[in-house]
């Protein structure tokens, strides 16, 4: 899968999270803001640094700067209702 996701492209959640991980840029199995941030560019988001912002807050339970595999299914959530991604939840 291409790092940029296309307009309108339906994906597994085992998609969203493969795409998510070649933003893992220390590799350590989570994603931090800075990472969050450059898939959301790839994205080609509008207001991408505050819709990171807004992510982060929702989704980042523990409040450790980092979504790990514990808040991966509400990344899943919130990238469907903030971000406009089709990603198909049934691999849950």
């Amino acid at each position: 899968m291409r790092s940029q996701i296309p307009p309108n492209y339906e994906m597994s959640v085992d998609e969203f999270k493969a795409w998510l991980s070649k933003f893992d840029a220390d590799g350590d199995g989570s994603i931090s803001r800075d990472e969050l941030r450059q898939a959301l560019r790839s994205l080609h988001t509008w207001f991408g640094w505050w819709k990171t912002r807004q992510v982060m807050k929702d989704v980042d339970t523990n409040n450790n700067g980092r979504i790990d595999n514990k808040e991966l299914e509400k990344l899943v959530n919130s990238a469907q209702q903030h971000l406009n991604m089709k990603i198909n939840e049934s691999g849950w």
